[in-house]
């Protein structure tokens, strides 16, 4: 085991030491007191068991054999990742009806898509959406008649709110259910020119709706390794979703085989089972440390700077974005996939996916072995890929031992980069992440004069205007979670794409969030305190001289003044409309970006 690792691991162990000790005798008091369905009244039984069918009523009322399982859902058909749930609930129930246990629907969770709400207004709720999902799976969870939770969700808010949920009632077995990507469309680099292009006035929006709609074309996960394909990976390192299941494209047979098998799995570790494994026994500080390198390895999404956050205070875990910081000087990069390559995730699992790459991360030290995981003790079965048998049934085989695409993925010992794909940025202006991971070497630098914005539209117009023909950092202030509900920024990519290949050094300097699909412009986001709470972000003015070293790990604004300037606070204003009044609670209780952007109590 690498040293750095384990030392950041135990950091985190003794900060967490009175949170989480509190959080695991909650655990072992539920536990103790058995499942609730032993002892509440028949007229509850009866509302349970009302509408199932009668073998279903037969199992549900064999309470000390029988196991009863909650699927969470997230389905809708406006996502095309969660469209393939419409079937999965009946192949969860057969799954295990035919093994003697029971599960019901239990709730059906909203599930919004950020590449529809991508630019527009309605974006500024999907952070808050996160925790909504929390929320809607603990009233469904609330009904304690359940002895263990099937989850079923994929992408970018949906698998952290299933997954904060899911530890708060920790005492239950948790399994996560993927469907997987879509099928590859036209190349990545070819979608991004013709966005490019449209940003440039040089293509027609024609010619950018036949693109994205050749890019974005069948059920399944967006390609590109976003937040959602990053929610795959983090359950398969966390060990919370069978190995090999992320990357199996939704019209795959071993899709559906792996799919039953997960119903299996949860059913073995409920309280019933000699192999009870409560979800929040199974993820400890080791698991969030293994989620973090698998993140950096990958040069997966910035907003699991946050969201991992989130996830780890669920289970009375303080995690810091120092930790993060710490861990990417000593991980390396293994994975180029889209925005960090030109390949997407498809190509990815036909190199070898997370079979080889955990085992490569194993090997080298980087990742915590004696963990638990839904197959067991250890990461052993993790090293394994799925394949279906002579028998027609789900196998697993060992992972290859070499990868079958060294531009997609690469071995521990000859990494694409030596360190990993997130720093931690700080100075006078606060303390930023940036993701470096998809950011030429000799852009790890810029020191350029400001523009500040309070809209991204703004920018837009700007750079529509020539404006921002010139080195610059731009600084969109009042994006925080607490001012707008911290919308992603990516609708700015392109132009900043463009600005960059002219020949011009751009950042990118924002108390908002990026989507998980940027990366090429250098930028340090969720910068903390926000500018509505008066950060010094609030004070930079146009022509203020910004440094952003990702070596160094700096954010400043250059010269003796800027500390003697008056604290501002940009106001808040224009949260009307597309529901966003619903959300005022949200904003005014949300935690810092450093601190998870977390609006609900734990």
């Amino acid at each position: 085991m690498h040293p750095l690792i384990e030392s950041v691991t135990q950091r985190i162990r003794e900060r967490s030491r009175v949170t989480r000790e509190a959080y695991l005798q909650q655990i072992r008091q539920t536990v103790a007191e058995g499942p609730v369905r032993d002892s509440i009244s028949c007229t509850n039984l009866a509302h349970t068991y009302a509408a199932s069918s009668a073998d279903e009523k037969l199992i549900l009322r064999q309470n000390h054999r029988a196991a009863n399982i909650a699927i969470i859902n997230a389905y809708n058909d406006l996502l095309s990742a969660h469209a393939p749930y419409r079937d999965y609930p009946q192949q969860l129930k057969k799954a295990l009806a035919d093994c003697g246990h029971a599960a019901q629907v239990a709730a059906g969770v909203p599930a919004m898509c950020d590449g529809v709400t991508q630019g527009q207004t309605g974006m500024e709720l999907s952070l808050f959406s996160r925790d909504v999902i929390a929320l809607s799976t603990a009233i469904a969870l609330s009904h304690q008649v359940f002895d263990g939770a099937l989850m079923l969700g994929i992408c970018d808010k949906i698998v952290p709110g299933l997954l904060m949920a899911a530890l708060r009632f920790g005492h239950l077995p948790a399994v996560f259910v993927p469907a997987g990507p879509m099928p590859s469309g036209i190349s990545n680099g070819e979608k991004a020119r013709v966005r490019q292009a449209y940003a440039a006035g040089k293509a027609g929006r024609e010619e950018l709706l036949d693109s994205e709609m050749a890019s974005y074309h069948s059920e399944g996960t967006c390609t590109f390794y976003g937040t959602a394909n990053s929610n795959q990976m983090l359950m398969e390192i966390m060990g919370l979703q069978l190995p090999g299941s992320s990357f199996v494209n939704p019209q795959d047979p071993l899709r559906s085989l792996l799919t039953a098998e997960a119903a299996r799995c949860v059913a073995a570790q409920t309280a019933l089972m000699p192999d009870f494994l409560p979800v929040g026994q199974l993820v400890d500080e080791r698991t969030m440390v293994n989620a973090v390198v698998g993140l950096l390895a990958t040069g997966g999404s910035t907003n699991h700077s946050i969201h991992l956050v989130a996830i780890a205070r669920m289970a009375g875990i303080i995690l810091d974005w120092k930790d993060m910081a710490e861990l990417s000087d000593i991980v390396p990069l293994l994975a180029r996939v889209y925005p960090n390559g030109k390949d997407d995730i498809n190509a990815f699992q036909r190199a070898g996916g997370m079979a080889f790459l955990i085992r490569e991360l194993r090997d080298a030290g980087l990742l915590h072995n004696d963990v638990k995981t839904i197959m067991g003790e250890g990461l052993d079965a993790y090293c394994q890929e799925p394949y279906i048998d002579s028998q027609g049934e789900v196998s697993w085989r060992p992972a290859g031992s070499e990868s079958l695409d060294l531009d997609v993925l690469a071995p521990a010992h000859a990494p694409f980069m030596r360190e990993g794909g997130m720093k931690l940025v700080e100075g006078n202006l606060g303390r930023a992440m940036m993701k470096v991971s998809a950011v030429p070497d000799d852009r790890w630098v810029v020191e350029a004069p400001a523009r500040v914005f309070r809209d991204q539209n703004e920018v837009l117009r700007a750079y529509e205007n020539d404006e921002l023909n010139q080195d610059v950092v731009v600084v969109l202030v009042g994006q925080g979670p607490s001012a707008n509900g911290m919308p992603e920024l990516h609708k700015l990519t392109p132009a900043l794409t463009n600005l960059q290949e002219a020949g011009f050094k751009v950042a990118l300097v924002t108390d908002g969030r990026l989507s998980g699909a940027s990366g090429k412009v250098p930028a340090a986001i969720h910068v903390c305190p926000e500018a509505c709470h008066g950060g010094p972000l609030a004070t930079v003015k146009d022509g203020d001289v910004i440094l952003l070293d990702g070596h160094a790990g700096v954010l400043r604004v250059q010269g003796h003044d800027f500390s003697q300037r008056s604290p501002q606070i940009v106001g808040t204003d224009g949260n009307m409309g597309v529901g966003r009044e619903l959300f005022a609670g949200f904003r005014d209780r949300v935690s810092a970006a450093d601190q998870g952007a977390i609006s609900i109590g734990w």
